[in-house]
């Protein structure tokens, strides 16, 4: 045999290997051993540059007296490393403000005392952030401080941090039942699909309510408002990975656990308050269904009557948008009666 004809035989080979290769289960399993290496380094990275280091920017305040005293702000944003967003107004505005979650705490300087209210419902780690300022600037200057927290933590939530995870379970939950639903229940028709999400999202929120409020005591709800802020939550994520499964297939949890875990949930603020993000995360994290949920469920806890409809046509756009996607392209879906 000649060297041409051996080279010939030997590329054969190679294409035969890789041919067999390519329509074997081993392509996608070592495509996916790729992915969740990536999803391992890209899910400690998000999370890290969003939490592990929060530094202040852009902090709004309500300002309240004539007397405005530079040296004292000075001293409050050299502390802070950040120059505040000041609103003058009188104290009654100011109250309104906080109550709109418009300012993140009230400068009181109408008398000799420097009068400094936090909402550690708006954000407990600006909150936090405040009073360390306030009272290293009142000290700096020789000034009493007295700090005062207009909108509390409820008892059982002392760090702000149960609304996160509550929020975060009915995103990871969403796209979860949606996944087992295509993995048990795959012979689906589209309209009994989005029929059983609908149903294991009202099942769900309602169930997460009856286990944190009712159980464990940890968070007073108002039942219905946050239980169909949760449905509505968990329902958007499921549709979301449903989209994401009718135009990607079986890669569909890639850009869906992109989107609502690794790039949604550090952006949500319910862990990090939104001026202490990176910019870029505070800016797009209210656009998405994380951020969405996150700040109807603070509202409706802490800030009842006050609820912004924002939040909700956020998650009402991403719910329709997905199930819009699903129905024109729905004989892409995996699932239906004649696949199965």
């Amino acid at each position: 045999m000649t060297t041409y004809s051996r080279r010939m035989a030997s590329a054969e080979v190679q294409r035969g290997w890789w041919r067999a290769f390519r329509e074997s289960p081993l392509l996608p399993a070592t495509v996916l051993v790729l992915i969740v290496a990536a999803a391992a380094a890209l899910f400690a990275g998000s999370y890290t540059f969003a939490m592990a280091n929060p530094t202040p920017h852009s902090v709004p305040l309500a300002v309240v007296g004539t007397r405005h005293d530079p040296a004292l702000v000075a001293e409050m944003e050299q502390a802070a490393g950040t120059a505040f967003e000041l609103h003058q107004s009188n104290y009654d505005e100011a109250l309104q403000a906080v109550a709109e979650q418009r300012v993140f705490g009230v400068l009181d300087l109408r008398g000799d005392l420097f009068r400094l209210d936090v909402a550690s419902a708006s954000g407990a780690s600006v909150a936090q952030l405040l009073e360390q300022v306030g009272q290293k600037a009142g000290a700096s200057l020789g000034m009493a401080v007295v700090v005062t927290d207009l909108k509390p933590l409820q008892r059982g939530d002392p760090r702000g941090l149960a609304l996160f995870y509550v929020t975060l379970a009915a995103i990871v939950i969403g796209f979860v039942g949606a996944i087992q639903l295509n993995v048990h229940a795959k012979a689906l028709k589209p309209a009994e699909r989005i029929g059983f999400t609908v149903a294991y999202s009202l099942l769900g929120g309602f169930a997460i309510i009856a286990v944190v409020d009712w159980l464990l005591g940890a968070v007073r709800f108002p039942v219905v408002e946050a239980w169909l802020i949760l449905a509505l939550t968990m329902f958007t994520s499921g549709m979301v990975f449903t989209m994401f499964n009718t135009l990607l297939g079986r890669w569909a949890m890639v850009p869906t656990w992109g989107l609502m875990v690794l790039l949604g949930n550090p952006s949500s603020g319910g862990a990090v308050s939104w001026p202490l993000l990176p910019s870029p995360l505070g800016l797009i994290g209210a656009w998405l269904p994380p951020g969405a949920s996150v700040n109807a469920m603070h509202t409706a806890v802490y800030f009842g009557g006050y609820q912004h409809v924002f939040p909700f046509l956020v998650l009402g756009a991403w719910a329709l948008a997905s199930c819009v996607v699903f129905w024109i392209w729905r004989d892409r879906h995996p699932g239906g009666r004649q696949a199965a």
